[in-house]
């Protein structure tokens, strides 16, 4: 047997529903992907079985007698033994704060009733994969806090690896141009350069800041992860509750990340990466989303990914669209300037846009 096969069959996937149907369907779909299924019919039950194993994810069905899926999420996400571990709640869709109320109390994604086992089975791979690289950053934490010289030449490198694992993962569920990551970070970096040349922004950022918004800024959408694909490349008009659901991936995202924080300090990269992920789409006015925050209450990285992300994606040929001419672009931004924007980066990126790809 080899040493692949043994890694696939200690895989477990806890399955938490009363319907017998449910649970038979998707243990046949998890035993075809080569994982082990543990059942369980309701809460209690699961509660128990946590006691002998551990899961690597766990998929629960939201309406339960005595224990509900929120009710059991919650209790899995309050101990900090258990509260990595991926959970997919089980949904009709035909609710959409069903989802919303999910993610609140800690879920990851969700499936939809009838199953569709390809789909199930590409949504347990992305969550089993975020998983792995979730365990692979902690255990790379605690080894570099053995030594605090070899943690300074590790991290530098971790980085980097840590941030292409998690931005595999992000794009499998993401619609956008292949090249709008790379022109993100490439930007970001244009970008802070010219800022830490300006006398209003010199003293905020330094070299080490330029490097880390390069590393960090492609994790403002790492959230997207927990988002239906077909929301994110829908065509049509979003309804106020499909709206809902794409705006928490701002939330599901810094959740991600702060989660890994938790487990050791990780220092500038992964904080920025945080406030990057959590607040890159607040308004300059405050009319933006999740906080509501406004002006200097957002996190200058976040400024700055905020307007090069929408640089990017206006210049980048989407599903629904032609991209935009640059000077189209930069007109737009104009217009969004004080509202959305800070009208100070808006200046420097006008100033220097013909370096930005």
């Amino acid at each position: 047997m080899t040493q692949e096969n043994i890694t696939k069959e200690i895989v477990k996937i806890l399955v938490v529903d009363d319907v017998d149907a449910n649970r038979f369907v998707l243990r046949d779909i998890i035993q075809e992907m080569g994982h082990q299924p543990v059942l369980a019919e309701n809460g209690m039950q699961a509660l128990k079985i946590m006691e002998r194993i551990r899961p690597q994810l766990m998929i629960l069905d939201i309406a339960m007698p005595g224990m509900d899926g929120y009710e059991f999420c919650k209790l899995m996400k309050d101990d900090p033994v258990t509260r990595n571990i991926p959970i997919i709640f089980i949904s009709a869709f035909d609710d959409p704060a069903d989802v919303v109320r999910g993610f609140d109390c800690g879920g990851e994604d969700y499936i939809t009733k009838p199953f569709i086992p390809k789909v199930v089975q590409a949504r347990l791979r992305l969550h089993l994969k975020l998983y792995d690289t979730t365990n692979e950053m902690m255990e790379m934490n605690r080894r570099l806090q053995t030594s605090v010289n070899e943690q300074l030449h590790q991290l530098e490198m971790e980085k980097k690896n840590v941030l292409y694992a998690l931005l595999r993962v992000a794009r499998e569920n993401a619609c956008y141009d292949k090249n709008h990551m790379e022109r993100l970070c490439y930007n970001c970096r244009i970008l802070a350069e010219a800022m830490q040349l300006s006398a209003q922004y010199s003293h905020l950022i330094s070299d080490t800041y330029v490097d880390t918004i390069e590393l960090a800024s492609p994790l403002c959408d790492l959230g997207n992860v927990a988002i239906p694909t077909e929301l994110l490349q829908k065509r049509e008009s979003l309804s106020e509750e499909e709206l809902e659901v794409i705006r928490k991936h701002a939330a599901v995202g810094a959740r991600i990340l702060q989660d890994i924080k938790d487990t050791g300090d990780y220092n500038d990269f992964l904080q920025m990466s945080i406030d990057i992920a959590h607040y890159h789409h607040e308004n300059w006015d405050g009319s933006g989303y999740p906080c509501g925050k406004a002006g200097d209450e957002i996190p200058l990285s976040a400024q700055i990914v905020s307007i090069v992300g929408a640089y990017c994606a206006m210049t980048e040929n989407r599903a629904y669209r032609d991209s935009y001419h640059i000077e189209k672009t930069l007109s737009m931004l104009e217009e969004d300037a004080g509202t959305k924007f800070n009208p100070d980066i808006f200046q420097i990126l006008r100033k220097i846009h013909r370096q930005l790809h």
